[in-house]
């Protein structure tokens, strides 16, 4: 009674305390995760993104679509039954940054891939309004426009493979030819078909 009276009437004391507690709760939480595979092993088939799809992935980012767009379907079945199986770790390893995001002022999109067709992605990100009329997505027409940019695609995939993607020295020496002739529009569909293809949807 005595220790809790002192501590509580002392401010420093009170905030070590509490500093140790929520380090401690923190380590629990955090730790075990680096000792569990499901967390650090890609999903059966998954491969890192090719060229394409990574500077789609790219474009996506600097467009903002992830301020409308989740990429992170939850284990509850309002979610299961419009968007798909659930998400799960393993899904994202060769993820960086995580585009999970909160915000779904649009749809989840971490199962869109190969749910619509190249050509309906492609009127779709030129307007949205051409096949979902009531959409206030905006448009994006000078995606189609843009030559796409390959330039550092390399660095990229170097950069990466210090980070354990398992990119080859082939694949790697042949990413510029593969964003050869290729718009930001391109890209941008490769990226979103996909999506969320390497885990078995629910029946």
């Amino acid at each position: 009674m005595s220790v809790q009276i002192q501590a509580e009437t002392k401010v420093g004391v009170l905030i070590v305390l509490s500093l140790l507690i929520v380090s401690f709760g923190g380590l629990a939480q955090i730790v075990p995760l680096f000792f569990q595979n499901s967390t650090t092993e890609p999903v059966d088939g998954l491969k890192p993104y090719t060229a394409l799809q990574l500077e789609g992935r790219d474009i996506f980012i600097r467009e903002g679509c992830v301020g409308c767009h989740s990429q992170m379907i939850r284990p509850f079945r309002a979610e299961t039954e419009r968007y798909g199986h659930y998400s799960v770790a393993g899904e994202f390893v060769y993820d960086r940054p995580f585009l999970w995001g909160s915000k779904r002022t649009g749809p989840d999109l971490q199962r869109v891939g190969g749910r619509y067709s190249d050509d309906w992605h492609r009127v779709h990100l030129t307007n949205p309004r051409d096949v979902v009329p009531e959409s206030i997505m905006p448009s994006y027409p000078w995606l189609g426009e843009n030559a796409l940019d390959g330039s550092d695609i390399q660095a990229k995939m170097k950069t990466l493979v210090t980070l354990g993607h398992p990119y080859t020295d082939a694949e790697i020496e042949a990413a510029p030819a593969a964003l050869e002739n290729k718009t930001e529009l391109d890209a941008v569909i490769a990226y979103l078909q996909s999506l969320g293809l390497h885990v078995k949807q629910r029946r």
